[in-house]
Parts: structure tokens; sequence; C-alpha cells
């Protein structure tokens, strides 16, 4: 599974305004014995990508992020229906 497709998946399988950590995009990514931490970085470089098409926004304690700075947390964009 690459980082799009798990990223949407994490997001249909939770209620509307629910988020994911990108940690748990990675662990989804490399599944259960792989190294999470290394995928990291593809994982940022896809949510960047993501965002920019309106499929996912960035939010961090509630807040909106207008771009990927520090930690946050990832939600459906405009364009993702439930």
């Amino acid at each position: 599974m690459d980082v799009r497709e798990a990223t949407l998946a994490l997001l249909a399988a939770r209620a509307e305004d629910a988020t994911v950590c990108p940690s748990e995009v990675a662990r989804a990514v490399v599944g259960p014995d792989g190294r999470w931490r290394d995928a990291m970085p593809e994982v940022h470089a896809a949510i960047d990508q993501m965002m920019g098409e309106g499929l996912v926004r960035l939010s961090w304690k509630g807040r909106a992020l207008v771009t990927r700075a520090g930690p946050y947390r990832i939600g459906r964009g405009a364009h993702v229906r439930a």
C-alpha cells in the first residue's frame, strides 16, 4: 500500500471530522514489522502533495495549518467524501 492509499483508507475508516497521525500512515505503509520512522520522509512528501490537491487538510490541536510544519494531524480535505 502506498502513502496516498494508506492515508485515504485510514481517514475513510473514521468519522468525517476525525484526523490521523502521520505515524499511523507510516505504520500502515511499512506493516507491523517495518521501520515506520524510515517511512516518514515519504509520508511528509505525499501529504504535502495531497494537501495541494485538496485531498487532505492539516491541523494541530484543533487549529488549521496552512503548511506542514512541526507536529500535525491529517484530516479529510474538501475534495474527499466520507
